[in-house]
């Protein structure tokens, strides 16, 4: 119990959100991704190029936001390699989407050799006057980097995109019925390359928050599985924009946790505690596995199936 107390609840709010940022970005992209009916399971892979390219840019220029703009960059360009085998090649989104991932961890270790040990610029905080002095409040809410800010104001866009937009209702009908959308004139390839590379472009945003915020340096594989998470998430959060916030929250919050627990010396072993996030991940699946028509109630019902023009 003593041990226990050594935890500062303010500082595990604060960690929690640090630590479910560049999953809720993650997330955020695939989301849009798969609601226009794609399923792409490189995420892992676009997330570690972005992790690379953001950390390599934000070194050789000084800057975390040219880092952060160069790894959105990194992850939109490797999205397009997805896309274009998928989306004019045909190519299995499966088995791509696998291949991107391989890919893009075995480039990022040979684009990463250079950094290795390099520290990159700090990434400066918004101290909004009068409330970040605010006792608990101040620390938890209002003493945060832009990209974490930045990262709660796009669940709210997308949500706000999918529901409410022209553009968005069209991406959804590209996702449940894309014969349907073709045959009224919308152009599904280009809706779904302009989705993928959204996606892409959070998930490279959400890589170099891990290698320029979370853990201010570069090492082989630093995503750890954080990519396969953001995946999760989506199937959680049923696909639900303001709901994976919850869900990334949820996560972040594991991992965060099993660190504090082992900071403070509680009688687990170590083993158990670092694959604890991982274990979560597992049991909700399968929790949400049992109920299948819940589940299916917003799947996309074109998710991962190829558009064929017949004429």
């Amino acid at each position: 119990m003593n041990q226990l107390s050594a935890i500062s609840p303010e500082l595990l709010i604060a960690s929690v959100m640090v630590a479910s940022t560049p999953i809720l970005l993650a997330a955020l992209g695939e989301l849009v991704v798969e609601k226009a009916g794609v399923l792409n399971l490189g995420v892992e892979g676009l997330m570690i190029i972005g992790a690379v390219c953001g950390f390599a840019m934000a070194v050789i220029t000084g800057s975390v936001f040219v880092g952060a703009v160069a790894a959105m960059v990194g992850g939109a360009m490797l999205a397009l390699v997805f896309a274009f085998l998928t989306q004019y090649l045909l190519s299995n989104q499966v088995a791509t989407g696998l291949a991107t991932t391989l890919f893009g961890l075995g480039l990022a270790s040979l684009i990463g050799k250079p950094f290795i040990g390099e520290r990159p610029p700090p990434m400066p905080r918004l101290q909004v006057e009068f409330l970040s002095d605010l006792p608990f409040i101040g620390h938890v809410l209002f003493s945060h980097d832009p990209i974490l800010y930045l990262a709660l104001l796009l669940a709210f866009l997308v949500w706000y995109f999918l529901r409410y937009t022209k553009m968005g209702l069209v991406l959804r009908a590209v996702g449940e019925n894309h014969d349907a959308a073709h045959s009224i004139g919308y152009s599904v390839r280009l809706t779904r390359l302009a989705a993928i590379c959204f996606g892409g472009a959070l998930a490279g945003l959400g890589g170099c928050y891990l290698s320029l915020v979370r853990v201010p340096q570069w090492s082989e594989g630093m995503t750890a599985g954080a990519g396969w998470i953001a995946l999760a998430l989506v199937v959680f959060s049923s696909w639900r924009p303001l709901r994976l916030v919850l869900g990334a929250w949820l996560f972040g919050g594991v991992t965060v946790l099993q660190l504090n627990l082992q900071a403070a010396g509680v009688g687990i072993g170590v083993a158990y505690l670092s694959v604890a996030p991982y274990v979560v991940t597992i049991v909700v699946l399968v929790l949400i596995s049992l109920n299948r028509s819940q589940r299916l109630l917003n799947a996309p019902a074109c998710l991962g199936r190829s558009f064929f023009i017949t004429s």
